[in-house]
């Protein structure tokens, strides 16, 4: 049976959902294309296992509302969550209320349909519970400061606030925060922000 490859799209800017339906046409997905929260959420019931983009900033909701109800109504759907750059709060909230990636704008085009394909890649060859065993066998690799500093990001901490706060200097901040991209195996801050919120929610 094949997978189905279908993308649902939430996002309010009529020329981003042509752009959009142009790009994931061309890498072989399904797009179907929404301006409207409201009308969004009464054909979801509707939708196909698939994949959901959605972005946070939304003219009469915000994206985490949207995904809360859909999250009520479906559980079948992996939602990707679109945020402003640096916005990290707002991607670590999402993905507490089950998001399963986040991107940040402005994002490249091989960058979002990355991860749109590894939504996919998961669903069929990776259980939840293996994933979330690898994030825990990850962050337990960093040393007690790599920990300090990646808390302090998922919490949105600049690295000078957290220096201040842990009694440091921003370059050292930068260099633990170095070391615990090496130590997580990532290279976006997102994948490594990605890793300790699926660490922290797995049971035990």
């Amino acid at each position: 049976m094949p997978i189905e490859r279908t993308v649902y799209v939430l996002d309010d800017d009529e020329a981003v959902l042509r752009s959009l339906e142009r790009l994931l046409s061309s890498a072989n997905f399904e797009p179907v294309t929404f301006e409207r929260a409201d009308q969004f959420l009464a054909a979801a019931m509707g939708f196909k296992p698939a994949c959901v983009l959605l972005d946070v900033r939304l003219p009469d909701t915000n994206g985490l509302e949207v995904q809360a109800q859909l999250t009520r109504m479906r559980s079948d759907l992996s939602v990707i969550i679109v945020t402003a750059q640096g916005d990290i709060q707002t991607a670590v909230r999402a993905m507490r209320a089950g998001a399963s990636d986040f991107i940040e704008k402005p994002y490249s085009d091989h960058a979002l349909l990355g991860a749109i394909e590894a939504t996919f890649t998961k669903e069929s060859q990776i259980t939840g519970d293996r994933e979330g065993a690898d994030a825990v066998r990850r962050v337990a690799s960093l040393s007690p400061r790599e920990r300090d500093v990646l808390d302090g990001l998922m919490a949105g901490r600049p690295n000078k606030l957290i220096a201040y706060e842990l009694g440091l200097s921003v370059r050292t901040v930068e260099v633990h925060r170095a070391r615990m991209m090496d130590r997580l195996e990532v290279r976006q801050l997102s994948e490594a922000i990605r890793l300790g919120v699926v660490a922290r929610l797995r049971p035990g």
